[in-house]
C-alpha cells in the first residue's frame, strides 16, 4: 500500500476519532483559533478557495496538503467537502510524516 493510501485510510480513521473537522467556515474559523492542526485542501478546489486557505494556513503556520482531488477526499471521509481540518496533533504529525516520505 502506497503512502497516498495510507493517509485516505488514516483521514478516514481521524474522522471516524471525531478529530475531523469540515466545511470552509469551519476550518477558516478553527485555523484563526489555532485549533487545528493540520489542514487538507483538494488541489480541485476554486482558485480562490485554494489561494485563501493557503494564505490562512502560512499566516498561522498551520502544515496544509494539496495532493488530493475532491472525490478522494470526499471517499476517503463519506463527505462532500473541500476543505478539512484534523483537530489533534498525533494525527497530525502522522500525515506530514507519510506526505514527506
Amino acid at each position: 500500500m502506497n503512502n497516498e493510501q495510507k493517509v485516505l485510510n488514516l483521514l478516514g480513521l481521524t474522522r471516524r476519532a471525531g478529530e475531523l473537522i469540515s466545511s470552509e467556515d469551519i476550518v477558516l474559523k478553527a485555523i484563526k483559533n489555532q485549533k487545528v492542526a493540520f489542514v487538507f485542501i483538494a488541489k480541485d478546489a476554486g482558485a480562490s478557495t485554494s489561494k485563501k486557505f493557503q494564505d490562512k494556513c502560512k499566516f498561522y503556520k498551520i502544515a496544509y496538503d494539496l495532493s488530493f482531488t475532491k472525490e478522494q477526499l470526499n471517499q476517503a471521509t463519506g463527505q462532500q467537502r473541500t476543505i478539512y481540518g484534523v483537530t489533534q496533533n498525533g494525527f497530525a504529525k502522522k500525515f506530514k510524516e507519510l506526505l514527506t516520505m
